[in-house]
Parts: C-alpha cells; sequence; structure tokens
C-alpha cells in the first residue's frame, strides 16, 4: 500500500470545495469559516480572567492593550493563513521543515504547554459556567469537560462546516450576551476614548497586561490557522491562491474584530461596575456583583456566555494539538486519544487546585496560565516570521518588507515585555527559594533563552541543516530501472461480509494463476479469546465451514489455495498468520469494527498495516 503524504488535519483537508463559478460572494463566503474557530481563541475564559482583573483594577487603562493585542494577532493570523495556503505546511511542519530534530522537540514541549495552558483556562471557564448557571460544584465541573473529546470527534465526523457552523453559533450566544450587557451597565464613553491612548504601567499593570497578550495572541492560533485555511479546495494557479489569500485576510478581520469588541465589552464591563468599588480577582465574584448592582438578567447572560466560550474554546484548543504533536514530532494518534490526552493535562492542574488550595484559587490559575500562554508567544511567531518571509520558501508570495518590519516589531515588544516580567518575578522569587528550586528554575531559563536564540539566529546565518525536503511530499527521485514485483503467497483477511468477493477478486489481480492463496480468519468471541483453538462454539465451527467453502471454490477454479483460521483480536491474529505463512502481499477490506468499537479500537485494516512488513492492498467499499 502506498504511504500517502503527511496532510495537515487530514480528515479534513480539501474537503471544502470552492466554486469556481457564480457570484463573488458565493466564493468569499466559501472561504469564510478557519478565521471564526481561531477567534473562538481570543475569546476564552482566560481571556474573561485577564480582562475583568484588568478593568476592575486598573478602569478602562488598558484597553490600548486589547487594541495593540488585536492588531498584533491581525497581522500574525494573516500571515499564518498566507503559510498554508501558498506552502501546504502548517506551522508545526514547517517548523520541522526549518530546524533539526533536537530543536524541534524542544518547541513542541513548549507548543504542549501552551495547549494544556490554553486549554486549563477552558476547563476550569466551563466548570464555573455550569456552576453559576445550574449551581453544578466545581470539581464535577471540570470533570464533564471531558465529554469535549467525543463533541469535538462528533462534529469532525460530521464535516468542517457542521463544525464552523456549531462555533459561529457559539460566537454569537457570546456576542450577543455582551450587547445586551452594554445596554445594563452602561459605560461611559469619553472614559472609553482615554483608555485608548497608551500609558505607562507599573509591575502589577504589567503583568495583567503580559496575561492579556498572552490571552489575546495565543501561540496555539497561530499553528490553527494555518491548518484550516488547508480544509478549502481551490485552483492552485496564481489567481487561486492570490484570491485566497485576500478573502482569508478579510476572514480574519472581520472574526478578530468580534472577538475585539468582546474583550473590550467584558474589560469595559469590569470598568463600569466594579472599578473603584470591587477588586475582581474570580469570575465568580463579577457573576456575583452583577447580580447585586444590575438583577438577574446581567448574570444569567455573564454565565451563558461564559459556557459558550469555554465550549468553542477547547474544540480548537485540542484540534491544535493534533496539529502540533503530528507536525512537530510526526506522532499521530488515533485523534479521540490525542484529544483526550490533550484534557487531562488540564484536568489534572485544575483538581489539584481545587483539592489542596480550594475554588478560590481558580482565577489566580487561569491568569498564570495566560502569562504562560504569552511566554510561549515568540517560539511561535519567529518561525512564522522567518518562513514566510522567505523567498526560496514562499517565492513571489513571500511577505513584503513592511510587513517583515511590522511582524518582527511585534516579536520584540512582546518578548521584551515577557523578559521584563520573567526578570522582574525571578528576582522577587529566587532568593527565598529552596536551593533545588533555584537550580531548577535557572537551567529551565537558560534553555529556554538558547532555544529561542537558535530559532532566531539560524536562519539567518543559514547554518541549519536543509530539511524542506521532509515535509509535507518530500522531492523527486530518480526512478532509473523499473523491477515490477512479483507476488507469490497472497494473504486474504475473510470476514464473510460482501468485502470477501471484492478482496478475493483484487488478490487474483495481483498474483493471477501463479500465485498462492492463503484465506484467513480470526475468530473473535470471548470463549476464542480466552481458549483459543481448543474452543468448540458455533460461531467457530461456522467459520471454518465458511473459509473452506472459498478455498474449495477458488481450488475449483484452478487456482491454488489455502485457508486457516486464528483466534482472538484480528490486530494481532492476521500478522502472525502472515509472518506464520510467509505471505508476500495482504489484501483485505477497509473495514473493520463498527460504531463505538471502530471508536475505541481503531479499524482493523490501518491497525494491521503498522504490524507487517509486506505490502498491504486495501480494499473499500
Amino acid at each position: 500500500m502506498v504511504n500517502q503524504p503527511n496532510k495537515s488535519l487530514s480528515e479534513v483537508h480539501s474537503s471544502i470545495n470552492i466554486p469556481t463559478d457564480g457570484r463573488k460572494w458565493k466564493r468569499l463566503l466559501a472561504f469564510f469559516g478557519p478565521a471564526y474557530l481561531v477567534s473562538v481563541g481570543y475569546m476564552d475564559p482566560g481571556n474573561w480572567a485577564t480582562d475583568l482583573e484588568g478593568g476592575s483594577r486598573f478602569g478602562y487603562q488598558l484597553i490600548w492593550i486589547l487594541l495593540l493585542s488585536n492588531l498584533v494577532a491581525l497581522l500574525l493570523q494573516s500571515i499564518s493563513a498566507r503559510l498554508g495556503i501558498v506552502s501546504g505546511y502548517d506551522l508545526a511542519q514547517a517548523s520541522r521543515a526549518m530546524y533539526p530534530k533536537a530543536a524541534n522537540i524542544g518547541l513542541y514541549i513548549l507548543a504542549e504547554i501552551s495547549i494544556a495552558a490554553c486549554d486549563l483556562a477552558e476547563v476550569i471557564g466551563m466548570a464555573i459556567g455550569l456552576n453559576l448557571l445550574f449551581g453544578i460544584p466545581l470539581l464535577v465541573g471540570v470533570s464533564i469537560s471531558v465529554l469535549d473529546t467525543f463533541l469535538l470527534l462528533f462534529l469532525l465526523n460530521k464535516g468542517m462546516r457542521k463544525m464552523e457552523a456549531f462555533i459561529i453559533v457559539l460566537v454569537c450566544i457570546i456576542g450577543v450576551s455582551f450587547i445586551i450587557e452594554m445596554f445594563i451597565v452602561k459605560p461611559e464613553p469619553l472614559e472609553i476614548f482615554k483608555g485608548l491612548v497608551p500609558g505607562k504601567l507599573n509591575s502589577e499593570a504589567l503583568y495583567i497586561a503580559i496575561g492579556i497578550i498572552g490571552a489575546t495572541v495565543m501561540p496555539h492560533n497561530l499553528y490553527l490557522h494555518s491548518a484550516l485555511v488547508q480544509t478549502r479546495r481551490y485552483e492552485r494557479n496564481d489567481k487561486g491562491i492570490r484570491q485566497a489569500i485576500k478573502y482569508n485576510v478579510l476572514d480574519s478581520a472581520i472574526a478578530l474584530n468580534l472577538a475585539l469588541f468582546v474583550n473590550a465589552a467584558i474589560l469595559i464591563l469590569a470598568a463600569g461596575s466594579f472599578y473603584g468599588k470591587y477588586e475582581v480577582v474570580e469570575i465568580q465574584d463579577a457573576h456575583k456583583l452583577l447580580d447585586g448592582l444590575f438583577g438577574s438578567l446581567a448574570p444569567a447572560l455573564f454565565a451563558i456566555a461564559l459556557i459558550a466560550a469555554g465550549q468553542s474554546s477547547t474544540i480548537t484548543g485540542t484540534l491544535a494539538g493534533q496539529i502540533i504533536m503530528e507536525g512537530h514530532v510526526n506522532l499521530r494518534l488515533r485523534p479521540w486519544l490525542r484529544r483526550l490526552v490533550t484534557r487531562l493535562l488540564a484536568i489534572t492542574p485544575a483538581v489539584a487546585t481545587i483539592i489542596i488550595s480550594g475554588p478560590g484559587a481558580l482565577g489566580s490559575l487561569i491568569i498564570l496560565s495566560q502569562v504562560v500562554l504569552s511566554l510561549q508567544l515568540g517560539f511561535a511567531m519567529v518561525p512564522l516570521i522567518h518562513f514566510v518571509s522567505s523567498k526560496k520558501r514562499m517565492g513571489k508570495y513571500a511577505i513584503a518588507t513592511w510587513l517583515k518590519i511590522l511582524a518582527w516589531l511585534s516579536t520584540i515588544i512582546i518578548v521584551g515585555l515577557n523578559g521584563k516580567l520573567v526578570y522582574e518575578k525571578l528576582s522577587a522569587y529566587i532568593p527565598s527559594a529552596p536551593m533545588w528550586q533555584q537550580v531548577l528554575i535557572m537551567v529551565v531559563v537558560f534553555a529556554a533563552i538558547i532555544l529561542f536564540i537558535y530559532i532566531l539566529v539560524t536562519p539567518w546565518l543559514s547554518i541549519f541543516r536543509k530539511r524542506s525536503n521532509k515535509l509535507p511530499h518530500g522531492l523527486a527521485r530518480e526512478l532509473g530501472h523499473l523491477e515490477l514485483p512479483r507476488h507469490h503467497r497472497i494473504c486474504i483477511a475473510i470476514d464473510f461480509s460482501d468485502m470477501d468477493k471484492r478482496a478475493i477478486e483484487h488478490a487474483i489481480a495481483h498474483g493471477g494463476d501463479e500465485a498462492e492463496y492463503i484465506l484467513v480468519h480470526a475468530v473473535e468471541t470471548a470463549g476464542a479469546r480466552l481458549i483459543g483453538e481448543d474452543i468448540l462454539d458455533f460461531e467457530t465451527q461456522s467459520d471454518t465451514e465458511n473459509i473452506t467453502l472459498y478455498t474449495g471454490e477458488l481450488i475449483k477454479r484452478g487456482y491454488r489455495a489455502a485457508c486457516y483460521v486464528g483466534y482472538g483480536s484480528p490486530v494481532k491474529v492476521i500478522p502472525q498468520m502472515v509472518l506464520e505463512h510467509k505471505a508476500d502481499m495482504v489484501v483485505m477490506g477497509a473495514h473493520g469494527h463498527k460504531g463505538f468499537k471502530d471508536l475505541l479500537f481503531g479499524e482493523t485494516a490501518d491497525a494491521v498495516r503498522h504490524r507487517v512488513s509486506v505490502p498491504v492492498f486495501i480494499v473499500k467499499g
């Protein structure tokens, strides 16, 4: 079986067709969608925590930080989309193409930490929303969030358009909720405009500002956007590529400005309601105070929007986790397992915090998670800017000089602010920390600095190993003389379905009259798994008789054939029989388990091909 090149989000890659005829607005609507999935990361519960605390403690002073963050986000998301459209790489694949394995492992670890930090905020936000609206205990709410894993799998199976529609509905719920909130709170317009003017930040304001940046310009969204734009199938010519870039920039501008409205509304809500009166650190506090100040409608809308934000953000976060794992280290897990692992990484610190410090500490944990996101942002921005700036890799679609200047300026500002924050926090913490903690912190910080300098400098110096031929398609090789393989012993996996006839036909097409055909079947009953070949139940006898009939029919038609029955899981039994009977090819149907068993164990054909060293020909119905 020929291995296909790795494709980002292969389940939905090129699954949405862009019409080439008809009105422009139809093509525009067909492109719209990826940026809305990205935008939910800009209005997740992490944003709520930072915006609420920023508004309640500093009034309208940090609105300019939101605006700056949104402009940087628009710039980065636009060039991230360009990366995916032009090169066919997502950001993780691009990093793997540019840097050697050791650097990619470091980038992968940091990216996974950012995914866990992002998911942590969403888990906590979802649990808080369920608690506020329905009175569900926080610990139970955190546990319920595991089910999001299966919701995402369900939506992916329904197609990308269905998922995008689901997310857009949740975004609309958030937006409408805050529009109504603004009418209830009635903020001061003049103070809002004053907040747009940049001002000096003290240490406390800087911490919240960096949290806002980390919550707004989220590193995993750069990975996500570069993959999502590849779900569109359009003409791969100059006109089609330029049209895709233009429409995706427009998509990003609309979606991210909606996210800016939501973030600004949360901060304005906190400033107008609590500044100078209450200091809101916990999301629950804001809910209670809204109830006391404005009646029952405002807090109900607040909780509904929070649940929608948590639910929508967790879907995109887990998708980004899949992209990062497959792109950086080329590790492919079953989709449900990948998402479950991501969710468990987020649930563990949330549950530990509730048990050890109580529910009141969750607000501080959310703020910390957003600062962690901001600290990781530079490690995603640098490879992205390097790649889209390279004419060698992007050709005539490399970004213009003015865009490079803006992108690097944004990087300098964000990395500089992060460095200042880390220095201040470590200077205050290290002197009183135990020796082992001091050593550990210094080692981690030193390793991070070395990695950052490496990924920043090496593309300019051109000293990195050239790996652009590794992903996603590789380079063509000289074919030379072609030797056509001859298969002498072909193993045919039989499962007594309509696929058997087609499998046998394709096997004969490969082997002709000269090959020997070995028909195999695995009995999967509980008794067969436990007792093995000593089992004499009805299914075993029936299966043996039926496979013997197939074999006899082939022999009557002049073919050499034999049959064998194994006992236990087909995933294990079929490869064993292939090895035992020295088959040089396997032919089998594409389906194996169905329903929940397929979700849990995966398709038999997919699992078998990884366990044998001979070609596997998979016949589809």
